[in-house]
């Protein structure tokens, strides 16, 4: 090989070192977190510890997000009182906080601060709710996940009688003051009425009707309670769940949460589960994606949460096929 093809050969081999050098760090930087301090808001009913906010953190990690260091989370909690939080988020601009995340009914008090992203998980409907224009398109600055599905209205009053034959007549507790109630009511009834039970529905309005309602339960001769999920019962689920157990009452649930605080069964999205997925948008956001053009997205998977504790206190066997079909089972 002649001296001046050498040189050559060096030349490209050098140059596309170069090339390579220059383009490693774009490479690695798209799969890291941008640089930027961001703070993100989060606004929550719940109370403290919040399984919630621990999912979202564990979604952020693992998107390489380090608390302190690329991001600052600023917690408000109004335990059982979205309006308490209506002060503080009308303050709420893209100057102060680059995100806001909403945990379950305080999106309510969420929709005044318009000029923020805003990320939430909701048991309704968030198109009937005005959060967003569709699912597909939600079109303004408001995305994220909602639980609801009419699908497991149904499958709940089939496992609830699975598991308690002699179920003839079903309470069933509803918040109305929840968007997709209508349908959800609805549903229920269908499949209530296809394995001959009778629904007697125990509307209430809020928080403040709770403990009226489940006197209306009590005395509505039911042999089991079925509970819509949403802010106001997850709140007060353990309330509900031990009125169950005084009443003798089988009670069904939408989210593992209730069966934790002593609810016979709960079938339903994995909530925690859907708070760390929360962060891949919020990761997307974060980096300058449109909300508008994000999908408003919907669990797939469910569990199936049994509370042993609670068959044995209500003196009821949990057939086999439901126990082999638990994805949680409370001793």
């Amino acid at each position: 090989m002649s001296s001046e093809a050498i040189r050559r050969r060096a030349f490209l081999l050098f140059s596309g070192g170069a090339a390579a050098l220059l383009l490693w760090p774009h490479r690695l930087s798209a799969q890291q977190p941008p640089a930027k301090v961001y703070r993100i808001f989060w606004a929550s009913t719940e109370s403290q510890p919040d399984p919630f906010v621990d999912g979202f953190r564990e979604g952020l990690r693992e998107r390489g997000y380090v608390e302190g260091k690329n991001f600052i989370l600023e917690l408000r909690y109004a335990p059982g009182n979205p309006d308490a939080l209506r002060a503080v988020l009308s303050e709420l601009t893209r100057s102060k906080v680059d995100l806001a995340v909403s945990s379950g009914p305080a999106i309510r008090a969420m929709k005044r601060a318009t000029d923020v992203p805003v990320l939430f998980a909701i048991g309704g409907d968030p198109v009937e709710l005005g959060l967003v224009k569709s699912l597909n398109r939600p079109g303004g600055n408001f995305t994220g996940s909602t639980f609801l599905s009419l699908d497991l209205a149904g499958k709940r009053v089939e496992m609830l009688k699975e598991v308690f034959p002699r179920l003839r007549r079903l309470a069933v507790l509803s918040n109305t003051d929840h968007p997709g109630e209508r349908s959800e009511w609805q549903a229920t009834q269908q499949s209530a009425q296809k394995l001959s039970i009778e629904p007697v529905y125990v509307p209430f309005i809020g928080a403040p009707q709770l403990d009226h309602a489940l006197t209306a339960a009590g005395n509505a001769n039911a042999d089991a309670m079925l509970v819509f999920p949403e802010g106001a019962t997850m709140v007060h689920r353990t309330k509900i769940a031990q009125f169950a157990i005084s009443r003798g009452l089988p009670s069904m649930f939408g989210w593992s949460e209730y069966a934790d605080a002593g609810g016979l069964l709960s079938y339903g999205a994995n909530q925690r589960a859907t708070y760390s997925r929360l962060a891949v948008y919020a990761d997307r956001v974060l980096r300058g994606e449109n909300p508008a053009n994000l999908p408003v997205e919907q669990p797939t998977k469910f569990e199936l949460a049994v509370n042993l504790r609670t068959a044995r206190a209500l003196k009821i066997e949990v057939p086999g096929s439901i126990l082999l079909r638990a994805d949680k089972t409370i001793e």
